[in-house]
């Protein structure tokens, strides 16, 4: 929570309980929170991505899109109140407002200027831009996504730390402080190993290993499984199939298997239903009768992918 830009302890609106004779700590008391809320604080829902499955698909399907880490946060402001003093985010920001309006103060290069968002209305904050914003005449309820930029410095960073790793840790030549070219005969040496290494690295192999890491450390999600396994006794070549949002599907060869990557996990199945699986990698939408192959083979590879949660029953 936060009241006139100023962050509240969570103290103030949390309080200790017990679960099975265990003590919990921070758990939301409804009634300080409500309090709080009356007297003008701001309430901020952050990572609601975790929490509410319309908006953790759109940022899973964000992330596929821009290839970058995308969250999301939700602000309820009462009337006439303000939550933040003017402040900058180092990420880029849309907000998006859909309930009651607020009153961006938003600082450019031509000085500050103001933004009235009414529901449906999105704006598009740069990293680094200040602003701030003050709720109107009601309730004002805006969600924020922000856009955690990765940036080619810390791609290249990355890659020639690994290379720093294999310089020797040995200590410096006694003497070098008399006499500096003792130092400098051992360091052009490490650096010039250092640049043929650099040089030596693939540039296609680096992109390869950033997309697999990014979409392998995407987290799971998966609503509606307990649901999805219980459709699967009655799967047959009908039912409708569509793969979960914000769901890789990424084929790679290796001799007779099939690497396919959903996420944050790898399959490895028999190269020969590839032109299945490309079909289920092109199609957010199908059926297991869509696939070619044999009927019996389709509704093997379905149920395998619906339990790996790459796809999901149509209901």
């Amino acid at each position: 929570m936060a009241h006139d830009g100023s962050v509240l302890p969570e103290s103030s609106y949390t309080r200790g309980g017990t679960l099975a004779g265990r003590p919990l700590t921070g758990l939301v008391d409804p009634v300080k929170l409500m309090r709080l809320h009356d007297e003008g604080a701001t309430i901020v829902l952050q990572g609601l991505q975790r929490y509410w499955t319309p908006v953790g698909d759109l940022i899973a399907d964000l992330e596929l899109e821009l290839g970058h880490p995308c969250q999301a946060n939700a602000y309820l402001t009462p009337p006439g109140a303000q939550g933040f003093a003017v402040h900058s985010d180092s990420h880029d920001v849309f907000v998006v407002q859909t309930h009651g309006t607020k009153l961006w103060e938003i600082h450019g290069d031509g000085g500050p200027g103001e933004l009235l968002l009414e529901p449906g209305v999105v704006a598009y904050l740069p990293t680094g831009t200040p602003h701030a914003a003050r709720a109107q005449d009601g309730i004002s309820l805006h969600l924020t996504i922000g856009i955690n930029q990765l940036t080619w410095r810390s791609l290249v960073s990355r890659e020639v730390t690994r290379l720093l790793d294999e310089v020797p840790d040995d200590h410096l030549p006694a003497g070098y402080l008399d006499d500096p070219d003792r130092l400098a005969e051992g360091l052009g040496d490490h650096l010039a190993a250092l640049a043929d290494a650099v040089r030596r690295l693939d540039p296609a192999a680096v992109a390869h290993e950033q997309s697999d890491r990014f979409l392998g450390g995407r987290p799971s999600r998966l609503p509606g499984a307990l649901l999805d396994r219980e459709a699967l006794a009655g799967l047959d070549a009908t039912t409708a199939l569509r793969r979960r949002p914000g769901r890789p599907c990424v084929l790679a060869d290796h001799g007779d298997v099939v690497r396919v990557l959903i996420g944050d996990r790898a399959l490895r199945v028999p190269a020969r239903i590839r032109p299945a699986l490309e079909h289920v990698a092109t199609h957010l939408e199908l059926t297991p009768g869509d696939l070619p192959l044999d009927a019996g083979s389709a509704l093997v590879l379905c149920r395998r992918l619906v339990r790996e949660g790459l796809l999901e029953v149509v209901r």
